[in-house]
């Protein structure tokens, strides 16, 4: 079964591959994020919050995404158009924001309770993938008919606007879960290491 760390404190190596998937979520999530439909800016960021709980296990990944979403409300330019702070409540997207942190979890935890095959991170990366979709589009559609007032848009039609955003996730979910095992084999390798500090 592949398993991670259960400690209640991380070492200082967690918090160096939890600085780094922040990094990556920053750089995601405005690579191509001046590409928009609609109000939603097309970007990478559920693929790296996937790879975050494949590759990272629930606890750590989960808190990657926990410190990047912390470091964007504060103001740093973190999300989608380099954008930031509390502001980001009222946005119609942030429900997307929020799902990647359970998407981290939910893919770390059903790793966690697999052999590491390839079969069992393609369930749990597609099943973070579901996750983004089912907490993010729901959050866009009940912003836009309460915020917003727009009472003509329905469920589906909402699902219906994600399409070609599905298309780029789904492809990049299915290529990220075929390298995970090859990457977490890399990742979780035994090393002789000195013993390392704990972090709470």
């Amino acid at each position: 079964m592949n398993t991670h760390s259960s400690k209640s404190r991380f070492a200082a190596s967690d918090i160096t591959k939890a600085a780094m998937f922040i990094a990556l979520m920053a750089i995601g999530a405005n690579a191509t994020a001046f590409i928009t439909i609609g109000t939603v800016p097309m970007t990478f960021q559920p693929v790296v919050a996937i790879l975050a709980g494949a590759l990272l296990g629930s606890r750590l990944g989960s808190f990657s995404i926990i410190g990047y979403t912390v470091l964007g409300l504060i103001g740093a330019p973190v999300f989608a158009q380099f954008s930031g702070g509390p502001q980001t409540f009222v946005s119609p997207t942030f429900g997307f924001i929020l799902s990647f942190i359970l998407m981290a979890y939910v893919t770390g935890k059903i790793v966690e309770k697999s052999k590491g095959s390839l079969s069992s991170y393609m369930a749990a990366c597609f099943a973070g993938l579901a996750v983004n979709y089912v907490f993010g589009v729901t959050y866009l559609y009940l912003h836009m008919v309460y915020v917003l007032g727009l009472g003509d848009v329905t469920y589906l039609a909402t699902y219906a606007s994600m399409g070609p955003f599905f298309i780029k996730d789904f492809i990049l979910t299915g290529f990220a879960a075929s390298i995970c095992p090859q990457i977490a084999s890399a990742v979780n390798r035994r090393r002789p290491v000195q013993p390392e500090r704990a972090v709470s």
